[in-house]
Parts: structure tokens; C-alpha cells; sequence
């Protein structure tokens, strides 16, 4: 049996793999992009956060009481995310052959859990707050307003750092969320309190509160998801293996393919690995040209960017001890 690894194309143009250098080095510039701006959101969150409490005590309103909480949630998850930003910037090692890309996974999916239940319970708090005791009424609705601005206008700021690199993994999508609900919360408390000067209704509040939370639980949800097909170690999505393993076998001198497995470590990391059987008797010089043409069948024919890949390469008819385990 000749066991081989190879690190394929990273797009499917069929342009040459990346070395893992200059891999390396665009992880850490994007590293240090990310932790700059997580940090200067982070910042910015923590300020208004603390006049959000101060204007809640002079205001005693209690929406803008709940969307101090809500920014305290969005502040540990900020903080989660600033640190996952610093370690992901780390080289792998003997430890952790990965270094730190899965926890931006474990972030997301933990700032998602929190969303989700910051979600619930507004949405919950809203009902009791339109259907039971409002409790006492806002001292003074023009300085709620300010507040409210206050915190839009940070909030503003924080999504246009964090908007144009939002997309680059799961731990950006989730602080870029947090910072997005925050607005919204923002936004109610300015719309609440314009309403209540022009009608005195202070139920509007519960209102505009229960529509944020409708909103704020799909995503919170879809991205909870996305972080549980990565642990669990699902497929890629847009990677159809009945299809890759059919490819496969169309290679010259490929007889089979059987323990194919796919998996993403975190995002933009989609690793494969497979058994594969070939003819026997074939030279070092023909099973490297057999492992080649396994990685550029990856590059060529499907969408999802297989950037390490690993083929064991066995004989036809080759037995080990293990075989009985290995999936057909």
C-alpha cells in the first residue's frame, strides 16, 4: 500500500495550490483586520453601554433598561470574538494540527445560543409588558431619545467597521449580528420614544420590542445552524459525494473508492479524505500521477474549494485488519 497526502488547488479554476506560507500569511493579515475592528467595536459598544445605564436610571425606562442588557450580551460576545480573532492567528502545532480555526465555530455557535435567548426572552418580556402591568412610565421621553440616537449612531459606526469582513468566518458573522440587533434595539428605543411624545402611548414599546425579537430569532437560529453542521461534522455544503466518488473513479487506473469522508475544520476549511484502489503494480512515478489527477478531479468538476485533501492509495485486492471496519 503506498499512503499519500497532497494540498490541492484552493479554487476550482484549476490555478495552482497556495503554499502553506503564503496561506499562513493571509490568515494572520486577515487576523489582524479582524481583531482591530472587533476591538474598536468593542469599545465603542462598552461606551454607550454605560450611558445606556446612566440615561436608564435617569430616564427609568425600562426599554432602555433591557437594551443595556441586551448590549452587555453583545459586549461578552464581542469580547469572545476579539480573543477567538487573536488566536486563530496562531500556527498550528504537534497539539493542535488545525491551530485555533475551529473556535471560531465554538464562538459562533455560543453567541448564537446567547442571541437566541436574548430573543426569547424580549419577545417574552414584550408580551408581559402589552398584556400585563406596564409599571411606572418614563420620567423624561426627550432624554430617552437622545439616548436612543446615542446608541444608533455607535451602532452605525460598529456595523460599518465589522460590515465589509462580516462574511470572512463564522466568529465576524456573529459579532457582525450581535452589533446589527443592537441597532435594532437602538432604532425601537428611538421609535418608542418619538411615539410616546407624539401620542402618549407607552405601549408602543412592547410593540416595537416584540418585532425586534421576531427578527432577531431566524437569525440567530440559521446561524446556530451553520455552526452545528460544522461540529458535527457534516458534508460541505454544495459538495455531493455520490458525485465526487463517481469522478473519482473515472481516473485512469482507479479501480474504487470506498471510506470517503468530507468535513469543514472552520470556514473556508473543507477538508476530504478516501481510500482509493488502484490497479496493481503501478510505479511511485504512476500513483503520483494517479494522486494528482484525484486533486485536480476535485478542482475542476465541483464548487465547494477542496484545500486539503488526503488519498491512501491501496492495491487491488489489498487486505488489512481494519478492513471490515472501512465503509463500502
Amino acid at each position: 500500500m503506498a499512503h499519500m497526502h497532497g494540498v490541492g488547488a484552493s479554487g476550482a479554476n484549476g490555478s495552482g495550490p497556495a503554499t502553506d506560507g503564503e496561506a499562513w500569511g493571509a490568515a494572520v493579515q486577515a487576523g489582524r483586520s479582524h481583531q482591530r475592528r472587533l476591538m474598536m467595536t468593542l469599545a465603542l459598544t462598552g461606551t454607550v453601554f454605560l450611558a445606556e445605564v446612566v440615561g436608564a436610571i435617569v430616564t427609568g425606562s425600562l426599554a432602555l433598561l433591557v437594551d443595556a442588557g441586551h448590549m452587555l450580551t453583545d459586549m461578552s460576545v464581542l469580547v469572545a470574538s476579539t480573543i477567538t480573532a487573536v488566536l486563530m492567528r496562531r500556527r498550528p502545532d504537534s497539539t493542535k494540527t488545525w491551530g485555533w480555526a475551529r473556535l471560531e465555530v465554538v464562538t459562533a455557535a455560543a453567541g448564537a445560543a446567547v442571541l437566541l435567548f436574548v430573543g426569547v426572552y424580549a419577545l417574552a418580556e414584550s408580551g408581559m409588558r402589552l398584556f400585563g402591568d406596564h409599571g411606572d412610565g418614563v420620567r423624561d421621553v426627550r432624554l430617552l431619545l437622545f439616548f436612543g440616537v446615542l446608541g444608533l449612531v455607535a451602532n452605525v459606526v460598529s456595523i460599518a467597521l465589522l460590515a465589509s469582513r462580516h462574511g470572512d468566518n463564522m466568529n465576524m458573522r456573529a459579532a457582525f449580528l450581535e452589533v446589527l440587533n443592537d441597532a435594532l434595539g437602538s432604532v425601537a428605543v428611538v421609535v418608542s420614544a418619538v411615539v410616546m411624545m407624539a401620542t402618549g402611548w407607552s405601549g408602543f414599546d412592547a410593540v416595537a420590542g416584540g418585532v425586534i425579537a421576531l427578527l432577531m430569532i431566524p437569525r440567530a437560529l440559521k446561524l446556530l445552524a451553520s455552526a452545528v453542521r460544522v461540529l458535527l461534522e457534516e458534508t460541505p455544503e454544495g459538495l455531493d459525494l455520490d458525485e465526487v466518488r463517481a469522478h473519482l473513479e473515472r481516473v485512469p487506473h482507479v479501480v474504487a473508492v470506498h471510506d470517503l469522508h468530507a468535513s469543514t475544520v472552520a470556514t473556508g476549511l473543507p477538508i476530504l479524505m478516501a481510500h482509493v484502489v488502484v490497479e496493481r503494480g503501478l510505479t511511485m512515478d504512476e500513483a503520483s500521477e494517479v494522486l494528482s489527477a484525484l486533486q485536480a478531479c476535485l478542482r475542476e468538476h465541483f464548487p465547494v474549494s477542496v484545500g486539503h485533501t488526503t488519498f491512501q492509495l491501496e492495491p487491488e485486492g489489498y487486505e488489512s485488519p481494519s478492513a471490515a471496519q472501512l465503509h463500502a
